[in-house]
């Protein structure tokens, strides 16, 4: 028998009565079952990957007309065969979940054996995972009451704590609603007069020095030296495009978590800013 990453085909079932499909299969890193797309194209008896290629197109192309997304099916991938100049070359190929292999097979020609034994293949190891879903408590047992109740209880848990969490950041979730623009966003005006308190009802010139003083850097793109990335990728700002006269000019703006870093930042706490 050859080895299943050969390029010579392999017998439909082995001596020890093992599918060819078992055989090839593959787990990656999470041990999640997966099929390279050459050795399919070799165990469904396709002679060349361009012919293959198309089957696998098609199937990609029905699971994209649904609500699903063929590339969580079917990951770009690469396969070292023989062949080429030096006995060997590195060619494309797929990396095929369970679901991306049998929507392959079913859209093969099933008039050939090879196929039509894929699809076998892969209707049984679909209807085989349905059957390995954790049964429901036998209830008229005392032990599936037991796990039953604790089923509940570790909901109820996760209930309480998630109207723990809601409770705790209700009171910040308008909190800055009287300065936002119809986006949620807070512009460094409205910012300054949010912290009248701090800035002594400064506009957003002085506002922005005084955040280069205490090194807070919220500046445009447009200004290298700046270095205020973080701000953006930890949520506390965004960056728009607004009409400034004829042109379009880059303006930060900062987000509700900005604020309350801001806030913080100034020793405010949870004190309300001013109305």
């Amino acid at each position: 028998m050859q080895h299943p990453n050969s390029n010579a085909p392999l017998p439909a079932v082995n001596h020890r009565g093992v599918s060819p499909f078992d055989q090839i299969m593959l787990l990656d890193h999470n041990g999640q079952e997966r099929w390279s797309a050459r050795d399919l194209q070799i165990v469904m008896g396709y002679a060349n990957w361009q012919e293959f290629e198309r089957v696998i197109n098609k199937a990609r192309e029905g699971i994209d007309t649904t609500d699903l997304d063929s590339r969580d099916h079917f990951m770009g991938a690469h396969k070292v065969i023989k062949g080429g100049r030096w006995g060997q070359q590195r060619v494309a190929d797929y990396r095929l979940t369970r679901f991306g292999a049998y929507q392959v097979a079913l859209a093969g020609d099933s008039r050939k054996p090879l196929i039509a034994a894929a699809k076998v293949y892969f209707a049984v190891k679909a209807r085989e995972a349905e059957l390995a879903q954790p049964a429901a408590p036998d209830l008229s047992s005392p032990e599936g009451v037991v796990v039953l109740a604790e089923q509940y209880l570790a909901a109820a848990r996760e209930l309480v704590a998630t109207k723990k969490e809601l409770a705790v950041a209700a009171p910040k979730a308008g909190k800055w609603d009287a300065f936002c623009n119809d986006e949620g966003l807070i512009d460094l005006n409205a910012a300054a007069k949010a912290f009248t308190k701090v800035t002594g009802g400064m506009g957003r010139t002085k506002f922005m020095e005084r955040l280069r003083q205490d090194d807070i850097r919220f500046l445009q793109v447009q200004n290298p030296r700046i270095p205020y990335e973080v701000h953006i990728q930890n949520r506390r700002a965004e960056v728009k495009f607004v009409q400034a006269g004829f042109k379009m000019v880059e303006q930060t703006f900062l987000t509700h978590k900005g604020m309350d870093w801001l806030a913080n930042k100034f020793g405010m706490g949870e004190e309300l800013p001013a109305a």
